[in-house]
């Protein structure tokens, strides 16, 4: 139960970033701690005690195999995201080159 809660608290401090910082760079950075966050609870959704690989052979039970369809979403999930990270941090260099500052309320006031 102690690590679900630890998945709560990081989304948390990932959402505390994204919506009360005002720099570009903290608000990627919340962003991919709750992420990381939501991956970890997936993982740990999925995850089996004394649990087997989930590869069949012929003669083999199908008893307490770990279920892989978690494992292949948190890796879709990571890829995605990592995506999305170098998308974000490509706008925000492009918005540092344009106002010279990562400070949202600035940008705010530069646009008029």
């Amino acid at each position: 139960m102690g690590v679900y809660i630890l998945c709560l608290v990081l989304f948390s401090v990932g959402l505390y970033c994204m919506l009360r910082k005002r720099n570009i760079i903290k608000i990627i950075i919340g962003l991919i701690i709750a992420e990381y966050a939501v991956n970890l609870f997936i993982v740990l959704l999925g995850y089996r005690m004394e649990g087997r690989a989930p590869i069949y052979a012929a003669n083999q039970e199908i008893l307490n195999m770990v279920d892989p369809l978690p494992q292949a979403l948190v890796l879709t999930s990571i890829v995605i995201g990592l995506a999305i990270t170098a998308l974000v941090v490509g706008i925000a260099m492009r918005i540092y080159e344009r106002y010279g500052t990562f400070d949202i309320t600035r940008i705010n006031k530069l646009k008029g």
